[in-house]
């Protein structure tokens, strides 16, 4: 039950760091966001931000195995980098159309799979 706490509150704590980080690139399109200043839009992506910290933290709390999860430090990191990437990847496909995946995108993505293998082993 814990991984899949911990795994689903990463999920969202990465969907709300992806919007607060890359969003404001997307809502610049609208009327209301374009005419907004810099430190106008870091207050907005804070905001955002903040729920990604209310996620962050339970499910690095959760699933750290010096609380009773089953997690290192150091495999909870992979995992978090791994949906970091599967996140962004949807983001940004469903986002911003003018944006493609290319090989060495695929690539790079498995080789960071591959290190989550290895994380995993002893």
């Amino acid at each position: 039950m814990k991984v899949y706490l911990t795994i689903g509150l990463l999920i969202l704590s990465n969907t709300f760091m992806t919007v607060a980080w890359y969003g404001h690139l997307k809502f610049s399109e609208w009327k209301c966001f374009n005419k907004l200043g810099l430190f106008s839009i870091v207050i907005i992506s804070w905001s955002i931000a903040l729920f990604e910290y209310a996620f962050q933290v339970p499910a690095n709390k959760i699933g750290f195995e010096g609380n009773g999860g089953p997690f290192t430090l150091v495999q909870l990191k992979v995992i978090q980098e791994v949906i970091t990437l599967i996140v962004f990847t949807g983001f940004t496909l469903l986002a911003f159309k003018n944006q493609s995946l290319k090989w060495n995108h695929g690539v790079a993505f498995l080789l960071i799979i591959l290190a989550v293998y290895f994380v995993f082993r002893d």
